[in-house]
């Protein structure tokens, strides 16, 4: 267990009205007394500690985000300007809720709070680098309109170089276009080799090692030349940035605090950046919990704040007061953890001490886990639980396939989310490609798609056209495709004269007819580029419109069961990992077992079946009051296999030991005339004694 210290001074361990009492003794207005009250001991120590180095431990549903909103309302009204606090957070709307927060809370003492400097890494990375473009070396320049291509687009300029260098039509087979990009994106993110990565993480291409640097080579001369930086790019321009001393004292000294959210979430890059921003510490402030350290496969780094206060010399506070879950539903959790290997000890503790333990549920296969999930599901709406109180969560997303089709089959919406993402269906990246181009006329995989959209024109048609415009210095006047509709759309929409306000309305007006030809369902498709519409309308231009779409992008999936919101109400289905940060009152497990938790590719990886350990934690505490565990005793090798009844049999989570189930409520679940029901698993039989007793 690593060693917690404790920041003194002492008041932070004071009940509330001692607080009131010394703060009004100390001359402190009413309306900050008031907002600071409201925290618990820990909460507030951490808000208002001094500049030193701090890291803030937050378990699950400890008020992470009201403590840090605190503690921006506190550097506020302590002194500080807004815009000399960055505040750093993984998505966007983290950004904007923490913002949120800190406005009301220094509100209430009359001091306005607006953060200019607040967003992700790769937004704010966005930001520095236009702001910096003509101070940056790169062949040609690089142009404070640079084009920021989403995983997609880059997917794609790899796949085109891939295909240009010839790997494509080898005898043996070639990592395929979104391998590449892992594999590219893993080795930047990480600051290691490309033979460490291969070794570690993608073993099967490391025969391609030779190939892959030729390929990554290629791809970042294509990316240059395109005036195009991918979503790795914005860190690494960043950090190199930062690599040059003057510059990168010029950078932090822009800012006297920088705070950063789910710090366990860092990679090596972000971490590195950090350090070169605040080499001393002095003014940093970050705040994550280790025990939901879950994005390694993103070359995320839980060494980053396991190794913090060494690195820092920094002082530590740890808030276990929860204010989510049920005690019953906190013990199976705390009981989890406590038997990881590194982590900060802490012990998660609620309020709410009552309530029903956890279940596990053990059933025969997936079709039965369908069946209870459904028959529970409908219980608790039945007792007040609305639908989307509820949620089922999986490690991947194809786990909920066969509950999808037992939902449809009783008529419950539900909305999942994990799969496919709103900007990975076609129709959206068609419409964006016409404006990413218009954007930025260098830019040949928007290029590429957009002009493919035309009948009749295919790859080389394509690339025929975009080689003339390109030899014409990428003048909107030299476009000569086969459709002079589409060149006069291109010339509209590339003239800087014309206003953004009605740009995406043009797009879609051409599109119409484009979405006929080439997609089924055209008129679902068609309300999708109409909710694009009005989303672009709260951009202030083109460029930040689609740089936002790049690096935030919806979450919520297209795979849905119908249109949810024709339902008053809708269960939840999601992925572990997308289901971080959120909160059901029950939450419903499928497949709890080996081979999922830990995943069956974490054998022999102490390292990641730790990292299992972690996302069946980050599930368990997504529950406020109810929580179960399923877990199928067979598993059917495919879909169209059960006619051959082809099956293996499912192994217990190596995670549920003793002291785990003990916190849980062991029943099974027995089919029962189309229905089910659960029975208490009964006493355990000696049967080792039996045994022997016949050799003794």
């Amino acid at each position: 267990m690593l060693p917690i210290v404790h920041i003194c001074p002492a008041p932070g361990d004071w009940p509330d009205i001692q607080y009131l009492a010394y703060s009004v003794a100390m001359g402190a207005t009413d309306p900050a007394i008031a907002a600071f009250a409201r925290l618990n001991p820990r909460q507030r120590e951490a808000a208002t500690a001094g500049p030193a180095p701090l890291l803030i431990i937050a378990g699950a549903g400890t008020g992470k985000t009201n403590t840090l909103a605190h503690r921006v309302a506190h550097l506020v009204l302590q002194g500080t300007e807004p815009e000399r606090i960055l505040l750093l957070t993984f998505t966007r709307r983290a950004a904007q809720e923490m913002t949120r927060r800190a406005q009301r809370i220094a509100g209430e003492t009359t001091k306005a709070v607006r953060l200019p400097w607040s967003g992700t890494f790769h937004s704010v990375a966005n930001r520095l680098l236009r702001r910096h473009a003509p101070r940056i070396f790169v062949p040609g320049g690089l142009e404070e309109r640079f084009s920021v291509l989403d995983r997609g687009d880059a997917a794609d300029l790899l796949d085109l170089v891939r295909h240009e260098l010839g790997f494509s039509k080898l005898e043996k087979r070639f990592p395929r276009k979104d391998t590449c990009l892992a594999i590219y994106s893993h080795r930047v993110n990480t600051q290691g080799s490309l033979q460490d990565t291969l070794a570690s993480t993608f073993p099967w291409c490391a025969e391609w090692e030779a190939e892959l640097k030729d390929l990554f080579r290629g791809y970042v001369e294509r990316k240059l030349s395109n005036q195009a930086l991918d979503y790795d790019d914005l860190l690494l321009y960043w950090h190199a940035m930062l690599e040059d001393e003057a510059f990168a004292r010029e950078l932090s000294a822009a800012w006297d605090h920088v705070l950063v959210d789910e710090y366990q979430d860092t990679n090596l890059l972000q971490a590195q950046i950090l350090q070169r921003l605040r080499p001393t510490g002095e003014g940093l402030t970050v705040v994550g919990d280790d025990a939901q350290a879950i994005y390694s496969f993103r070359a995320a780094s839980v060494e980053n704040i396991l190794d913090f206060p060494k690195a820092y010399r920094a002082a530590t506070v740890v808030l276990e007061e929860n204010y989510r879950s049920t005690q019953p539903v906190l013990d199976a959790a705390n009981a989890l953890m406590a038997e990881a290997s590194r982590q900060y000890q802490k012990e998660l503790r609620s309020r709410r001490t009552e309530g029903a333990k956890p279940r596990y549920v053990t059933v025969a296969d997936d079709a039965a886990q369908a069946q209870y999930i459904v028959t529970r599901v409908l219980e608790a709406r039945e007792q007040g639980v609305e639908l989307m109180r509820q949620a089922v969560l999986f490690r991947s997303s194809h786990h909920s396939d066969v509950l999808e089709l037992e939902l449809v089959k009783r008529n419950i919406p539900y909305v999942k989310y994990g799969g496919l993402k709103f900007l990975e269906a076609g129709h959206v990246k068609d419409a964006l490609a016409v404006l990413r181009w218009a954007d930025n006329p260098k830019n040949r995989v928007a290029a590429w798609r957009a002009l493919q959209l035309l009948p009749g024109v295919g790859p080389k048609g394509a690339e025929r056209v975009f080689t003339a415009f390109e030899a014409q210095g990428h003048g909107w006047s030299a476009l000569k495709s086969p459709s002079p509709e589409f060149n006069a759309l291109m010339a509209h929409l590339g003239d800087a004269a014309t206003p953004w306000h009605g740009q995406m309305e043009r797009v879609r007006e051409w599109y119409a007819p484009v979405l006929e030809r080439k997609y089924d369902a055209p008129e679902v498709r068609a309300a999708d580029l109409a909710q694009l519409e009005k989303v672009s309308g709260g951009y202030r231009d083109r460029e930040a419109f689609l740089t936002e779409l790049a690096l935030d992008p919806p979450g919520a999936t297209g795979d849905l069961a119908g249109d949810p919101l024709l339902d008053e109400d809708y269960l939840v289905l999601s992925t572990v990992h997308s289901a971080k940060g959120q909160e059901w009152e029950a939450v419903y497990l499928l497949n709890v077992s080996d081979g999922n938790f830990p995943n069956e590719f974490a054998a022999g990886k102490p390292e990641q079946i730790e990292e299992g350990r972690r996302l069946l934690y980050v599930a368990m505490t997504r529950a406020k009051t109810s929580l179960d565990l399923v877990s199928p005793l067979k598993y059917y090798v495919t879909q169209q296999s059960r006619m051959g009844d082809r099956h293996v049999y499912g192994a217990k989570s190596r995670f549920l030991t003793r002291s785990v189930m003990q916190c849980l409520d062991q029943v099974a679940w027995a089919e029962k005339d189309g229905s089910g029901e659960l029975r208490p698993m009964g006493p355990s039989v000696d049967v080792a004694a039996k045994l022997r007793a016949m050799w003794a």
